[in-house]
């Protein structure tokens, strides 16, 4: 084609090709692999996602290497049948660790190259063979800046690795990313700064954990778990992006999560249910959380009165002494707009089989692609 006779059909070539390499989504979903039973990966609607995690494996305390067992072996295999399989078919993660995994074990093996070296080449072997397209790291939390530093060793000989084993075998590149605290830095005993110079370098995006700024750990009042905005300070999904955004992370490289599930709590005063309402402890639930099914389900059964919160962008539900803070169809299109207005990767939500009916899953993917 000759496209000094077609500048304007060039300008719209040019402008689709921009757009499509700035703002593909990366609309994720975790699966927990303790659904299996009442959930299976075959009942995930592909349609509504990009990628898929599988939730969770975990290395060997004393060799870093993944043992995996006969169960665990057919699970896997399954869970990539399944999705590979499915009309859309969708790319597949295995996420390792996980917030009940704890932080030691990942600060012991990324204290060494020798300990590194084995885990990724563990992580490696298990992507090929169970047919996974990638891995991705849920260390929660690493705690020092050392055990952060180490971290961003850790990402650098991963990279290295991944590249030179898909040059080596032909095979495409094994995707890499990582879930992470909702913000570039997290204070323990010390302020302690992700590497955010070694992600950008290696790794594929990150997962921001946008989630949890509540729940059973703050008992005595209600919270939104997942506010986009923080009226009275900074714990915030907005808060916690732009601050990626400002510590330099590339963009694309940012995923913002979402919660499929709410934090309960148990009133002191059923007459005094706002948000920082005072509480005596969690409400029903398992140990207070409940799937957003599960609160859709309380909500009718209990004609619970719902409210939907313009400062924090978030619902709560309550009936009696019971009450709910979660996202619901309002907030979520709030917040994948907003997600989108700043040109970051995408969103994911933890978890994939928490929704009802697929209207949340349905109603993000529909916003973010529109």
């Amino acid at each position: 084609m000759d496209l000094v006779k077609a500048p304007t059909l060039f300008l719209v070539l040019l402008s689709l090709t921009i757009w499509g390499a700035t703002s593909a989504p990366n609309r994720g979903g975790y699966w927990p692999s303790w659904a299996q039973d009442f959930f299976p990966p075959s009942r995930i609607q592909t349609a509504y996602f990009t990628h898929i995690y599988y939730a969770f494996l975990s290395p060997n305390k004393d060799t870093f290497q993944f043992d995996i067992d006969a169960t665990t072996a057919s699970a896997l295999t399954s869970f990539n049948t399944a999705l590979h399989g499915k009309n859309p078919p969708v790319k597949t993660m295995f996420s390792i660790g996980g917030g009940s995994a704890g932080t030691e074990l990942f600060s012991r093996m990324a204290s060494s190259r020798n300990s590194r070296a084995t885990f990724i080449r563990s992580t490696i072997q298990v992507a090929r063979k169970y047919g996974f397209d990638g891995a991705d790291l849920d260390w929660e939390y690493p705690q020092t800046q050392t055990a952060m530093n180490n971290f961003g060793l850790l990402l650098d000989e991963w990279r290295v690795a991944v590249n030179n084993e898909a040059t080596s075998t032909g095979k495409p590149r094994l995707l890499l990313s990582a879930a992470t605290h909702y913000k570039p830095e997290i204070y323990f005993n010390e302020l302690c700064k992700y590497p955010v110079a070694s992600i950008n370098k290696n790794l594929d995006w990150i997962n921001a954990m946008c989630y949890d700024y509540h729940g059973p750990w703050t008992p005595d009042a209600t919270g939104a778990p997942a506010a986009l905005y923080d009226p009275n300070g900074d714990l915030s999904t907005s808060n916690g992006l732009q601050s990626w955004i400002s510590a330099g992370i590339q963009r694309q490289k940012l995923v913002m999560g979402m919660p499929l599930y709410g934090w309960t709590w148990k009133l002191k005063n059923p007459s005094v249910n706002g948000i920082g309402a005072p509480a005596a402890g969690i409400g029903p639930g398992n140990e207070g959380a409940m799937l957003y099914s599960e609160v859709q389900q309380f909500n009718a059964q209990n004609n619970a009165k719902v409210v939907y919160d313009t400062q924090t962008v978030s619902y709560y539900s309550y009936a009696g002494a019971s009450w709910i803070g979660y996202d619901d169809v309002n907030s979520v299109q709030r917040k994948v707009q907003y997600a989108k207005s700043l040109n970051i990767g995408g969103y994911f939500f933890w978890t994939a089989v928490g929704d009802q009916d697929w209207k949340i899953s349905r109603l993000a993917s529909q916003t973010w692609t529109t």
